[in-house]
């Protein structure tokens, strides 16, 4: 047996009837069979499989041409509950967030069994899926929402930034090597990667900022949502193995993204202008003002303000309205306080804190913090306004110093860390160990 002929010769593959142009490979058999490598896989899946399967190679190919789904992997879908209670594990704040979030996830994926299961929507309503829209400050917990929850699916995730995204044909990376992440991290397996999560940040940095018509085309902002647009709500996208558009002649991956979840996130620096303008509208007039309740009036002064964003908020800060619409899941975040930020530093499975002290036991030193070098942490954080993505760069800096010579010293046991230490008053505070322990540690 061969692989595909080296003389131009066009064959075709006997079961699924491609000609070796259009497969990465092809085997010859006797009497003039061939098989491609494609339906090799599929017959060794075949047989694999408890019970087989109905459909015959050519089916599948045809299938897989239509654009459907060839298979959704099998995977435990967890209650809301659950989901929520594992985000607390490593997520501080954002209660209202964890809710939807959770809910949205769970729907997604149980709406996925119930049709890989056979299962029929009653009335042959089609459920449509939720992509969330995620607004809140840097530094609050979006992208960590977005991959803890990927990871307690234990489906792919791939990540990217909106701000380095172009429309197809322009200098910059195309709207399809998101896909083409979203399979990497699958392994390769498409069938996977069909139902995994692909989180696109700065998403709000794609807003058109005016609504002058410009005689330029703005390919990395609007165009950008334009090309969004066919991924988002379902549609076979052709994805270029290597990426690019480098090579031409490279066969195309078709990848379906109809049961793919989208979660899309922003900071949207601005759009609580707008909730305020559209609010206080009801409060303006020469009847004079409106009734407005102190709850109202409290949410309009604080960070509150983004759970009252809807979308004609959006479409004035720069969304398309089809962009828009393919987004009904509207998560806004808050910013975190400075008591949120002391949680952040100590209270997750994985926290800055456990980490650095994970660090120093290796060397045989405890390391403590005082609770006022903790709030001191905190508040220079919020300072920063880096929220809690800045606090590791703040400890790193106040770190550097005493992690570069406790590994030369055999003669410390503990080091502490003071809010006088966090300002800069005085160095990390170190206890040096006993003669005896000196001795029994040498």
């Amino acid at each position: 047996m061969s692989r595909k002929n080296n003389n131009n010769q066009v064959n075709h593959c006997s079961f699924c009837g491609r000609p070796n142009t259009e497969t990465p490979a092809m085997v010859a058999g006797p009497d003039g069979v061939y098989i491609c490598s494609d339906c090799i896989d599929i017959c060794r899946h075949m047989v694999d499989e408890e019970g087989g399967v109905s459909q015959s190679p050519s089916e599948v190919h045809k299938r897989k041409s239509r654009g459907q789904t060839p298979e959704i992997p099998k995977f435990e879908v967890p209650r809301p509950a659950e989901l929520k209670d594992h985000l607390d594990n490593y997520v501080v704040g954002q209660e209202r967030v964890k809710k939807i979030l959770s809910v949205a996830v769970h729907n997604h994926y149980k709406r996925l069994q119930h049709i890989r299961e056979g299962g029929v929507i009653s009335s042959g309503v089609d459920i449509e899926k939720s992509n969330v829209l995620m607004i809140g400050p840097t530094g609050c917990g979006k992208t960590l929402l977005a991959r803890t929850l990927a990871q307690k699916l234990e489906v792919p995730f791939a990540m990217t930034d909106a701000t380095t995204l172009t429309e197809a044909g322009y200098v910059g990376e195309d709207v399809e090597n998101i896909l083409l992440r979203l399979i990497q991290a699958a392994n390769e397996d498409i069938g996977k990667a069909q139902v995994g999560i692909i989180y696109v940040d700065e998403i709000d940095k794609t807003a058109r900022r005016t609504e002058n018509v410009s005689i330029t085309r703005d390919v990395s902002g609007e165009g950008v949502q334009q090309a969004l647009l066919k991924i988002l709500e379902g549609n076979i996208a052709n994805v270029p193995p290597k990426g690019g558009r480098k090579h031409p002649q490279q066969e195309y991956l078709r990848i379906d993204t109809t049961n793919i979840l989208f979660i899309c996130a922003g900071a949207f620096v601005g759009l609580e202008d707008s909730v305020r303008r559209r609010i206080g509208k009801r409060v303006l007039g020469f009847s004079g003002p409106a009734e407005q309740s102190e709850e109202e009036r409290k949410m309009l002064e604080g960070a509150q303000v983004l759970e009252m964003a809807e979308p004609e908020d959006l479409l004035k800060f720069g969304l398309i309205p089809e962009f828009v619409g393919r987004l009904p899941v509207i998560a806004p975040l808050a910013e975190l306080t400075e008591e949120d930020l002391v949680k952040v530093l100590t209270e997750p499975r994985n926290s800055l804190i456990k980490q650095y002290q994970t660090l120093f036991s290796i060397e045989g030193v405890e390391l403590k913090f005082t609770d006022g070098a903790l709030r001191a942490l905190a508040r220079l954080a919020k300072e920063r306004g880096t929220g809690a993505r800045g606090l590791r760069a703040i400890l790193e800096s106040l770190m550097v110093n005493v992690m570069y010579d406790v590994p030369s010293r055999q003669d410390v046991e503990s080091c502490t860390i003071t809010e006088a230490a966090v300002d800069g008053r005085e160095s990390p505070r170190l206890k040096k160990k006993t003669a005896a322990r000196q001795r029994r540690s040498a």
